[in-house]
């Protein structure tokens, strides 16, 4: 037999035929999730409107602050990381032609910090049209607390969103009509939260990314019913599967397949139009308590909606940020 053999064309015939089918599958569901992504293509204008968003130095956070400068905003970029914060706010000054952007630094991880940034907002500024609950933990699948010894995922995105709100809510009743937006996830769907474990260091720790998008939408939910005839609205919103930096931290062999499945996600511009909808539209400016995705409004499931749950979350959580009879009331 020669070292070498003649190939059967029937085979490859069949194996390319196979791939091409593939590939031909992969390329029209790509065309059919940018064709049925959400754009919010509205050109109103936000000149003299105020906007407060967290976790605007990158991601999705950066890609809203970009498009609300263009519309004329007032942008306040509240950040962790000053160094990318500074370049992202230059970039989007460069872009925009807006020179109303400006930086105060902000770790929602940490009580003290989230106390310094609010008295430094309710001092400085006079209004604020919209709040943005944009910043997320991106490194999710490490265990590690907070300085107040909170699970770092959590304190990041559910107890520093919580704290925050009650400390500019007294400004932003004073700004009405206002609207607080809230960026959680369909994640929420993948896990229940543990109402007698809310802070849970144990836990396995990128299922806490699920747990702490869970919490967003009940508190989210229960923010809207308690500020119900305030004129101040609250919505929340699932952006989409984005390719962001939270994926970097994905741990091995998990992040082998991340590659072609990032294939699927959206841009971050095309995650914040749902962000941008809510913040812009006056198609819900008088509308609060629901749940947005691709500019629409989106059903959740029944599991998430009870009410006395929500209550739960809320009191317990009073307690874990430390509220005290000083701090304003919602």
């Amino acid at each position: 037999m020669a070292w070498y053999e003649i190939p059967n064309t029937n085979a490859v015939s069949i194996y390319s035929a196979l791939l091409f089918g593939v590939l031909t599958v992969v390329f029209v569901f790509r065309l059919w999730l940018k064709a049925t992504c959400g754009k919010f293509e509205s050109k109103v204008r936000m000149d003299g409107k105020t906007v407060l968003i967290t976790g605007a130095n990158s991601g999705i956070g950066k890609e809203t602050a970009r498009d609300l400068a263009k519309r004329g905003a007032r942008i306040i970029m509240a950040c962790r990381t000053m160094e990318t914060a500074n370049k992202a706010r230059d970039q989007i000054i460069k872009e925009s032609g807006n020179e109303n952007i400006f930086i105060k630094k902000l770790d929602l991880s940490s009580q003290k910090s989230v106390r310094e940034f609010a008295d430094d907002i309710n001092k400085s500024e006079s209004k604020i049209d919209v709040l943005i609950h944009n910043a997320g933990y991106a490194n999710t699948f490490n265990k590690t607390k907070s300085v107040d010894g909170i699970e770092m995922t959590m304190a990041t995105n559910h107890y520093g969103p919580f704290l925050l709100t009650h400390l500019l809510i007294d400004l932003l009743k004073k700004s009405a009509p206002c609207r607080i937006v809230i960026v959680a996830s369909e994640c929420y769907r993948f896990c229940r939260l543990n109402l007698k474990n809310l802070n849970p260091i144990d836990t396995m720790p990128g299922y806490l990314y699920y747990v702490s998008k869970f919490a967003n939408v009940m508190f989210g939910l229960e923010l809207a019913r308690r500020l119900k005839g305030t004129n101040i609205t609250v919505n929340m919103l699932h952006p989409g599967m984005i390719d962001s930096g939270i994926w970097r931290n994905v741990p091995f062999p998990l992040n082998i397949p991340m590659a072609f499945i990032k294939g699927f996600f959206k841009t971050t511009e095309e995650g914040a139009q749902t962000s941008l909808f809510l913040a812009c539209s006056e198609d819900v400016k008088n509308i609060s308590g629901k749940y947005y995705l691709d500019c629409k409004e989106w059903d959740l499931q029944p599991y998430i909606i009870e009410e006395d749950k929500h209550k739960i979350l809320w009191e317990e959580s009073a307690k874990i940020v430390k509220l005290t009879e000083k701090d304003p009331k919602i």
